[in-house]
């Protein structure tokens, strides 16, 4: 009996915790809520480059297991968003306008163009508008959601687009001057999420980050 009430109690906090995430869905973006929307995106879209540091846990619901990995993340608006893992495994992945760059260590890269891949070229768009707070192209492409106190907010978007569909149903943002965190929901019931820490906001990329947005 024990065993059975404790099992019970585990669904109710999963299914509160799950139910606080997905909270933000109630709450429409209205004409009384538009303004502080676009002054989030705002705030954010002004830094030109970010960088910092990620935490990312991703979920298989499936099998009931959650993957971890850790490193730095570069975003920078004109050119895309580097992602250098080093934990658990070491790997650098780029994200260009029209490309896609993996690299491990030991030289070994894999290179996909985009050219004549519509979809590819619209999802690397949308990423880098949900990353660098891109309000035009957010509100073109998804149902917006949104909630705000004077210390913080939260963004949920659903896709208009099928192929975005396709890779995130759902994606859950909060943060306040910055994004703190990202939670991308996939049709399947997996899930990923992103912590950004430590970000810092310099003018430019310096050389050796302009030399990783070009094609080898």
């Amino acid at each position: 009996m024990k065993i059975i009430c404790s099992f019970f109690l585990l669904l109710l906090i999963i299914g509160q915790a799950f139910s606080q995430e997905e909270e933000i869905f109630r709450h429409p973006l209205t004409a009384q809520t538009t303004e502080s929307f676009r002054a989030v995106c705002a705030r954010i879209a002004q830094y030109p480059v970010i960088r910092g540091n990620f935490e990312q846990e991703k979920i298989l619901s499936r099998i009931n297991r959650s993957l971890k990995s850790s490193g730095s993340f570069l975003i920078a608006s004109d050119k895309g968003m580097v992602w250098d893992t080093l934990n658990p495994f070491p790997s650098t992945l780029v994200l260009g306008k029209d490309f896609l760059i993996q690299s491990r260590p030991g030289g070994q890269r894999t290179v996909l163009s985009a050219q004549g891949n519509e979809i590819f070229v619209s999802m690397a768009e949308i990423l880098s508008a949900v990353f660098s707070g891109n309000a035009q192209s957010l509100e073109k492409n998804f149902f917006i959601y949104f909630k705000s106190s004077s210390s913080s907010w939260e963004l949920g978007l659903k896709p208009l687009n099928t192929a975005i569909n396709a890779f995130a149903e759902r994606i859950i943002m909060s943060g306040d001057t910055v994004i703190k965190t990202i939670v991308l929901i996939e049709n399947g019931g997996d899930s990923t999420k992103y912590i950004l820490l430590n970000h810092n906001f310099p003018g430019a990329l310096n050389a050796n980050e302009q030399a990783l947005f070009v094609l080898p």
